[in-house]
């Protein structure tokens, strides 16, 4: 490292401990109760990492700003789109869209029986499907349509390099239950700002495995259901019961938890788009998965580099 290169981060240290320490005797000033010294270097800690991680996010912008060619005058355009970041792929946005297409249809034919009593029920039974033999028919084929999705995605993730690390980043680790208590915190107003996410949040690994449990749950009882001859009644009527409450369960959760995600947020009202296309902006990347878009930034910052030195190791030679 060459010394001015050196010295310019020594300052810059110093700089973020002096910033660090005003922010720290600011806080402290306005505590209720006067600080103990473990109190007072928690603060400093936590301060310290986040002036420091909006430090390195803002630098490696610069240096992939500032390091990309730049397109000629005359063919720059008055306004340039936001730049957008490739979240999920076409074998898995094909995955999301048969299997919402099969849950809805599950739903519609499958809660007007727990509830038949209703006057919506007797509706979509009746007057929009022509009747119980109907109704159980369009059933059976999203049945299928969730099985094929069901099947396709282990396949996807047992057979493609994307489809496995995005599962073993979906397994739950402490850091989600810490994201937890910091987002309650924050929606109490303890925090100042939410936690820092990765590729996936805890709201996301909730989604996914609830849609595995469920799936598990409706398919095998379903499929006893189907064939009921092959297996003793006990075993049918557990089913119904589980198969009639986990479908109930599934409902709520996609109608209060995923809809209002991706659908009735005001950030995203009427919906995400991700679903479509698979992208996500800059500033939504920046907001919503932070840290994943620093390793971004920072793996792009470190090629233009490596191609720079080797363009001038290239030209010394010459």
């Amino acid at each position: 490292m060459n010394k001015p290169l050196n010295n310019r981060m020594q300052q810059r240290e110093k700089i973020i401990d002096q910033l660090t320490e005003n922010l720290v005797e600011s806080t402290v000033a306005v505590l209720p109760k006067e600080c103990d010294p473990d109190t007072r270097k928690k603060i400093r800690h936590e301060v310290s990492d986040r002036i420091t991680f909006e430090a390195n996010v803002a630098l490696n912008e610069m240096v992939t700003k500032y390091c990309l060619p730049e397109t000629p005058r005359e063919e720059k355009q008055p306004e340039q789109e936001e730049r957008t970041f490739l979240r999920f792929g076409k074998n898995f946005r094909a995955q999301h869209m048969l299997m919402f297409v099969s849950v809805i249809i599950l739903i519609i034919t499958g809660m007007p029986l727990k509830f038949p009593e209703l006057s919506i029920s007797k509706f979509l039974i009746i007057d929009l499907m022509g009747g119980l033999e109907n109704s159980t028919l369009i059933h059976r084929v999203g049945a299928v349509g969730l099985i094929l999705v069901g099947i396709w995605h282990l396949l996807y993730t047992a057979l493609t390099a994307i489809g496995r690390r995005d599962f073993f980043l979906m397994i739950p680790m402490p850091k989600d239950i810490k994201d937890f208590w910091h987002t309650m915190l924050y929606f109490f107003g303890r925090r100042a700002s939410g936690p820092k996410f990765a590729r996936f949040s805890f709201i996301e690994k909730f989604d996914y495995w609830a849609v595995y449990w469920g799936m598990i749950i409706m398919i095998g009882s379903g499929s006893i259901m189907w064939f009921k001859e092959l297996f003793p009644k006990f075993a049918f009527d557990i089913s119904r019961e589980a198969h009639s409450d986990e479908g109930l369960l599934a409902t709520l959760s996609i109608v209060v938890w995923h809809f209002y995600n991706v659908h009735f947020n005001p950030g995203v009202f009427p919906m995400s788009w991700t679903w479509w296309h698979g992208r996500l902006t800059e500033s939504e990347m920046k907001h919503h998965h932070a840290l994943e878009y620093a390793e971004i930034i920072e793996a792009e910052s470190k090629e233009i580099r490596a191609g720079q030195n080797e363009t001038d190791n290239t030209g010394g030679e010459s």
